[in-house]
């Protein structure tokens, strides 16, 4: 990318940035701003409560064998 295009590019997300109304996107976007400056937190850390609870469920039914493989999922989508 020469520099004309680069300077293009960043004036068009700075932009684009500016007119951001979801959090989670700004937030997103920050995460790779701090990883980007070697000052990342963990990102377990940044997960809301509910979050955590939802993976560490399905890491439970995982490991208790609580799974389905995709073929099952998609027929048993198909057939309700």
């Amino acid at each position: 990318m020469g520099t004309a295009e680069l300077n293009n590019t960043k004036k068009e997300l700075v932009g684009w940035i500016k007119t951001l109304t979801d959090d989670s996107l700004v937030g997103l976007l920050n995460s790779v701003k701090l990883s980007s400056e070697g000052k990342s937190t963990d990102w377990w850390d940044e997960l809301t409560e509910s979050d955590r609870v939802n993976i560490l469920s399905g890491i439970r039914d995982y490991q208790q064998g609580e799974t389905l493989d995709s073929n099952e999922f998609w027929n048993g989508l198909a057939n309700g």
